[in-house]
């Protein structure tokens, strides 16, 4: 015998039956969203020596690990990098443009590093300067011996309404994750033109003696999309490569032998804190790892730098660094706090859109809270909503051995917007001077799905509410 169409049981059975088709895919907290996305339980494992991704390409000292990055502050000048192994070579880089008959040449400087019991390649790099803006250039590299060719694309000219996509990938290292982490990224259909990378690049400090032989390894395979396209390096904790155990006293030293940035073109100190403008975006990268408190080399450069954004001409600030400060996972909790104590009021002041981060092996949003009034002594401690503060996104899912971070804090805190223990990559998709749209894609998906997304209102054109609750 039925209820009758009347009966408040019967509404309730709809209802529930209602909501548990929205949340089918997320459980509310009392924070945001967690999502209850169900992947195949599997180990993550490194791709063996042998893969293809990593195969050497042929030919006599054929140049490898090719990448590239921009090598100026507005974005007309590009640090090509690779290495040989046979025999230096020559650092003469060759390069023109798509529709440009004359060929050029650019000569860079090369350099060998020992770590341990391994000594690296021939390290290459050199800076091509004076290019045009938005401009295909063909490069081509090993001139004497094995030549190989590539080619790259500038940003359009700095502006305040020049739309430009950017993707962001973290904490990669070289496992079977990583693969499909890459090539997700490369076939999504946004397209991104630049990769926002927010550090712990090869892990080749988590093997026997940090061995090296992994920073070539994953060179070669990140080459696919780093040799076509720039990719924004920052540093996280598995760069810093300090091991006196085996007599490794210099911190970072594989990193900043392979990896150059255009740290003196804003006026910095050191490769681990620097600026750039791409297109419409002005890029602070920060140093989780370096000295960052009061006085200090990055704490000054840092005080003098957000001054000099002019939002009228690069309308989208977005912040770099690798260990998060708004992170609701058991793992690396509040590692960013004294960062954070330190420089959040000057990301709240001077209206910073977008922190990306790195370190937890998830993915996380926020929404827009700070936590600026705390002074040890006024017990006022809990984040607030604050429309100046930026929203805080932790992308540290790339895909390396270590796995996923699944142990989350319950409840969810207010500050936590969506989180998901998923591998994965984004897009930045910025339209003009008031909205950038954001997506998040896990890789279990279509290359189309977006499993998170969020319309960014600029902070200093459109500051409207664009929070998820």
């Amino acid at each position: 015998m039925g209820l009758p169409r009347s009966s408040p049981f019967s509404s309730m059975a709809v209802l529930v039956f209602v909501l548990g088709l929205v949340l089918n895919a997320a459980v509310l907290c009392n924070g945001g969203i967690t999502s209850t996305f169900v992947r195949k339980v599997e180990k993550t494992v490194d791709m063996p020596l042998d893969s293809d991704v990593f195969r050497v390409p042929p030919g006599y000292n054929a140049p490898q690990q090719v990448h590239i990055t921009q090598g100026d502050h507005e974005g007309k000048a590009v640090i090509v990098s690779w290495v040989t192994v046979d025999e230096p070579g020559s650092s003469k880089v060759l390069y023109w443009s798509e529709h440009g008959k004359q060929k050029k040449q650019a000569k860079g400087k090369v350099l060998t590093y020992k770590f341990y019991n391994y000594t690296s390649g021939y390290i290459h790099h050199t800076r091509i300067t004076n290019l045009k803006f938005n401009t295909k250039y063909y490069y081509v590299v090993g001139i004497g011996h094995t030549e190989r060719k590539f080619w790259f694309t500038t940003p359009p000219e700095v502006g305040p309404d020049v739309p430009y996509t950017f993707g962001l990938i973290g904490d990669l290292g070289q496992s079977f994750d990583s693969n499909r982490t890459l090539t997700h990224y490369e076939l999504n259909p946004q397209k991104g033109k630049t990769v926002l990378f927010v550090g712990d690049l090869s892990y080749a400090d988590n093997y026997p003696n940090h061995d090296n032989v992994r920073w070539d390894t994953w060179g070669r395979f990140v080459e696919r999309s780093v040799a076509y396209q720039p990719w924004i390096w920052t540093a996280g904790n598995h760069e810093i490569d300090f091991a006196p155990e085996i007599g490794e006293t210099k911190p970072f030293k594989p990193y900043t032998s392979r990896y150059h940035v255009p740290y003196k073109a804003s006026g910095s100190t050191a490769p681990f804190w620097y600026s750039i403008k791409r297109a419409s975006a002005y890029i602070i990268v920060l140093a989780s790892y370096s000295a960052y408190g009061k006085y200090t080399p990055q704490y000054k450069w840092l005080e003098e730098e957000l001054p000099k954004v002019n939002r009228s001409e690069t309308p989208w600030l977005i912040v770099l660094m690798h260990s998060p400060w708004y992170n609701s996972y058991n793992y690396h909790y509040m590692e960013g706090e004294s960062m954070r104590v330190m420089y959040e009021p000057w990301f709240v002041k001077y209206k910073v859109d977008v922190v990306f981060a790195g370190h937890v092996h998830a993915y996380e949003r926020s929404e827009r809270v700070s936590n600026i009034a705390y002074n040890v002594v006024n017990g006022i401690c809990t984040p607030v909503k604050d429309q100046s503060a930026p929203v805080y996104i932790t992308i540290g899912d790339g895909g390396n051995l270590e796995g996923l971070a699944t142990n989350m804090s319950y409840p969810q805190p207010g500050y936590s917007a969506y989180r998901e223990a998923s591998f994965g990559h984004a897009i930045l998709d910025i339209k003009n001077r008031t909205h950038a749209y954001y997506s998040w894609h896990r890789n279990q998906d279509g290359y189309a799905v977006e499993a998170d997304s969020l319309w960014f209102f600029n902070r200093y054109w459109h500051q409207i509410d664009d929070s998820t609750k």
